[in-house]
């Protein structure tokens, strides 16, 4: 089975976020992470730029070349227990060399209570002191959900995104094509609107994307002749999801007569997405076709495949099969 790979033509380039501040991490994740702050919000502007975090145990320790300063602090069970093991000016000493560097803020997990030594030095240095009572563990992986969804790539794609059997269409083509129309029968069929018009689309994964509706859109469509309607109210939550991951892309092109389209489907068409090779289906249209079921159709049978279930393939290996019988038939005569 060949697979043909085409260039995205439907998304501009990608952005990272390039920081976020202490404060806004704060803001963010307080409440599910049970932050508090310690000692004070000196180091609220500080800028966080990577998504990874760093427990200083070997600085502490007094290597620091390889110190990843730049990141969220992570003081637990170790790192607190090694400071209560060292007095007078070794301990000093210790947490001067790590709180000497700028730092964006400390996390102390497991209600660890502080040294009164790093918290005066972290008051002096403008360094903010957050406390948990959740494990370095937990506090690792919360922490590390929000920040691979924040600086994770996003691109804008011009489209609508719909829920169909559980699987994300992205239903793409030029101006003025359908694409609002189609999604908007789907809804009415009783599939779920994610978004139109406008989607953006998140890497969450090594081979997986998200797409999400605008903020300023939601679940909001243009109908061109009618105008804005709200999918929600008109049909209900049940209608509406705020995200969905991608699996299939759908572009709708108008009927060339000259052109030659897939027949059998054996020939699989894919188109990479921030990185992420997604099957393509290329649906031509014209007056009179039933796109709609098609489109329910291509869901469907994506599931198939997904459970080993390859319909195109089974039946070009049945006509393979049945010409090679032949042929040996007509040999053996």
């Amino acid at each position: 089975m060949k697979k043909q790979s085409y260039d995205i033509e439907l998304q501009n380039e990608p952005k990272v976020k390039p920081y976020i501040t202490v404060g806004e991490l704060y803001e963010n994740t307080h409440e599910w992470v049970q932050l508090a702050i310690f000692n004070n919000k000196a180091s609220f502007n500080r800028k966080i730029k990577e998504k990874e975090l760093h427990r200083p145990g070997l600085a502490l320790a007094g290597f620091v070349e390889v110190f990843t300063y730049w990141r969220i602090q992570l003081l637990g069970n170790s790192e607190i227990g090694f400071l209560n093991t060292l007095h007078g000016r070794k301990r000093i000493h210790a947490i001067a060399t790590v709180l000497g560097f700028d730092l964006p803020c400390i996390v102390i997990t497991n209600n660890n209570r502080p040294p009164a030594e790093l918290v005066e030095i972290a008051d002096h240095n403008g360094i903010s002191i957050f406390t948990t009572p959740l494990t370095t563990t937990t506090v690792t992986h919360y922490l590390g959900e929000y920040l691979d969804a924040v600086f994770a790539p996003q691109i804008v794609v011009h489209g609508s995104l719909v829920d169909v059997y559980s699987v994300g269409l992205l239903i793409t083509g030029r101006a003025a094509i359908g694409k609002s129309e189609l999604t908007l029968d789907l809804v009415e069929r009783g599939h779920q609107l994610v978004a139109d018009d406008v989607v953006n689309i998140t890497k969450t994964g090594t081979n997986r994307i998200q797409g999400a509706p605008s903020e300023i859109i939601e679940h909001h469509m243009e109908i061109r002749g009618l105008g804005i309607i709200d999918i929600r109210r008109m049909f209900g939550i049940r209608a509406i999801r705020g995200k969905k991951d991608i699996h299939v892309v759908v572009k709708l092109e108008h009927w060339e007569a000259q052109r030659e389209y897939e027949r059998i489907g054996v020939d699989e068409k894919n188109i990479e997405l921030l990185g992420v090779p997604l099957p393509l289906v290329e649906l031509p249209i014209f007056t009179g076709k039933n796109i709609t079921v098609i489109a329910e159709v291509i869901a469907m049978n994506h599931k198939l495949k997904q459970h080993g279930v390859n319909p195109a393939k089974e039946f070009n290996d049945r006509l393979i099969n049945i010409m090679q019988d032949k042929i040996k038939n007509k040999e053996a005569l």
